[in-house]
């Protein structure tokens, strides 16, 4: 007969202590999670590292450099190609008081741990009459840019975002990356991090010993003209688009949404209350996206929408193409995007 640990027995329900902060440095994306795990598991013996490559080989984005050599083969854990199977061991450690965190190489991979990112991680605590929390943090490196093709490029950040007990988390710079991960690593539940492959190399400002607000958005632009809202890489490539507008006299306010679920709505609604126009950047198709839902919510809480929102998303229902040239036009440039806030200024 299989047991669960009792819920003072299991160590994910104990609040974790607040991190010490240390100063402010500059890293790039990579380094940023690879230094957000590091600090987690040395402040954690709990937390242990596990997926397909992550160990001598340090990933296959290298995002792991350096952790085997620093916590061992017993806390850096390369599994066999068998995303349901180690996910589903993942849930079983968390249950004994371990904090799993799972890295999938490809969000494109994310659907076959299908059964244990859908039917158990988000559901264990709830049939358990939450005696037993699961604190599993499931990494997925995501996004195009890279050119590796249609079944390796996909975001998939809104693919899971229905799902009642599943945290859902992007990161669009090194500081977010590093704060989220430490976020996520620490909440008692399960949550899919979503870091993209296209930011790996920038670097940015990063504030060690900090751990982000769970389902808050971060205003990283302020602005009084346009709303807007952006995750992953289009984060960047909107306040890429906020400085030409400027150049136009248009001030456009950014809004990393960052948790997708819990989402922030409120944090927009009250930048929308104040510019009157949304625009939502997208690398993905807009039908069924965290957008869509997004502009749902802030409709029921009563937005009148004078202006009617736009979607900057792939503009055709394709995966993403493998031709460099082909998936430069599909996935969403700072110039649409800025194309887009100039249309709602000015219509």
């Amino acid at each position: 007969m299989t047991t669960v640990a009792e819920p003072e027995r299991n160590a994910a329900q104990t609040p974790q202590p607040a991190p010490k902060e240390t100063a402010e440095g500059e890293l790039t994306y990579r380094e940023a999670i690879t230094a957000a795990m590091a600090d987690e598991m040395e402040a954690d013996e709990s937390v242990v590292l596990m997926g397909e490559d992550v160990g001598a080989e340090g990933g296959v984005f290298k995002t792991n450099a350096g952790l085997i050599e620093r916590f061992g083969p017993k806390r850096v854990i390369n599994t066999p190609i068998c995303e349901n199977g180690f996910v589903g061991v993942a849930l079983g450690m968390s249950l004994m008081g371990m904090r799993p965190v799972v890295e999938i190489m490809f969000s494109d991979f994310l659907p076959t741990a299908g059964d244990a990112i859908v039917n158990e991680l988000p559901k264990y605590r709830f049939m358990s009459g939450g005696k037993c929390a699961v604190p599993v943090t499931i990494r997925s490196i995501s996004g195009g840019t890279g050119r590796f093709g249609t079944q390796h490029s996909a975001t998939g950040e809104s693919w899971f975002i229905g799902l009642p007990g599943l945290r859902v988390v992007t990161a669009s710079s090194p500081g977010a990356a590093y704060e989220l991960l430490r976020a996520a690593i620490r909440d008692p539940n399960p949550v899919l991090f979503h870091e993209h492959k296209g930011l790996y190399g920038r670097k940015g400002p990063v504030r060690r010993g900090a751990v982000a607000e769970l389902g808050r958005a971060a205003i990283v632009r302020d602005g009084r003209d346009v709303t807007i809202v952006g995750t992953l890489l289009m984060v960047e490539r909107a306040l890429k688009a906020a400085e030409t507008l400027a150049g136009e006299g248009i001030e456009a306010e950014v809004i990393d949404l960052r948790w997708l679920r819990p989402m922030d709505v409120e944090t927009v609604r009250k930048s929308v209350d104040r510019t009157g126009r949304l625009v939502v950047a997208e690398e993905q198709v807009h039908h069924a996206g965290w957008a869509a839902t997004l502009i749902s919510e802030l409709t029921m809480r009563g937005v009148g929408w004078e202006r009617p929102p736009i979607a900057v998303s792939l503009p055709y229902d394709v995966p993403i193409p493998y031709s460099p040239p082909l998936e430069d036009a599909i996935i969403p440039s700072a110039e649409r995007i800025a194309e887009a806030a100039r249309s709602a200024v000015t219509r």
